[in-house]
């Protein structure tokens, strides 16, 4: 057994035990590995012992990978910035983009994901906490952009996503979290079809599925420390 293994093993622990303790079933919450900056043997290994879906923030190291491992049936997220001249490649290429935070950039989504693959699943992006170094959509904006989001033909709109500032205990990182939750729930209740809220990492994705996490993304406690890219 690998390291990788091994670790995933550990953090799939960790996910069951905070499922337990928020009365949760543990297929509520998927593990989404990030893997941004590790070579396609790193993602091997972790699909050796079975994991299906990874994240990358740096769309075009993500292409170069996903190149090489075309042999694997994986799932993929995009979880970086999306600027306007790498939509194509995200729409292309991913299954998953987690940070859609303006409708330009989701129009070009729609407009550019080919006829022959499935809608592609986005997450609108929420600065939940006004953090000034965080991407997103201000919480109040958030309605508006995802009813606009929903309506494009070549996009799901699944759900929010947030990347909050660390927090230093667990009820801290519970009550930005928890925002987050009642954001969701409130799009919810107005009719919009979500169904996936991307909460939580290494450090804290206990705290966010006991807030109501159903997508933790983890990487450094599954991969190791990130080589310098």
């Amino acid at each position: 057994m690998t390291t990788i293994h091994d670790n995933l093993q550990t953090v799939r622990a960790r996910i069951a035990a905070a499922c337990a303790g928020a009365q949760r079933a543990v297929n509520d919450v998927t593990l989404l590995a990030v893997s941004k900056t590790f070579g396609p043997e790193a993602v091997r290994e972790a699909h050796a012992a079975g994991q299906l879906a990874f994240g990358e923030n740096y769309i075009q190291e993500a292409v170069e990978k996903m190149a090489l491992l075309e042999d694997l049936p994986l799932e993929w997220h995009c979880i970086g910035p999306i600027q306007s001249n790498k939509t194509r490649l995200v729409a292309q290429h991913f299954d998953w983009a987690h940070t859609v935070d303006r409708l330009k950039i989701a129009q070009r989504l729609s407009d550019q994901r080919p006829e022959d693959k499935p809608p592609l699943s986005v997450c609108i992006q929420v600065n939940v906490d006004g953090g000034t170094t965080k991407s997103g959509v201000a919480p109040d904006e958030v309605a508006a952009l995802a009813r606009e989001v929903a309506q494009l033909p070549r996009l799901r709109l699944r759900g929010l996503m947030t990347i909050p500032e660390p927090a230093p205990d667990f009820d801290a990182q519970y009550q930005v979290h928890a925002r987050a939750t009642a954001l969701f729930r409130q799009l919810q209740a107005q009719g919009l079809p979500l169904d996936t809220l991307s909460m939580g990492m290494s450090a804290d994705l206990e705290a966010a599925i006991a807030a109501g996490s159903t997508m933790v993304r983890v990487g450094t406690a599954i991969f190791g420390g990130r080589p310098r890219r």
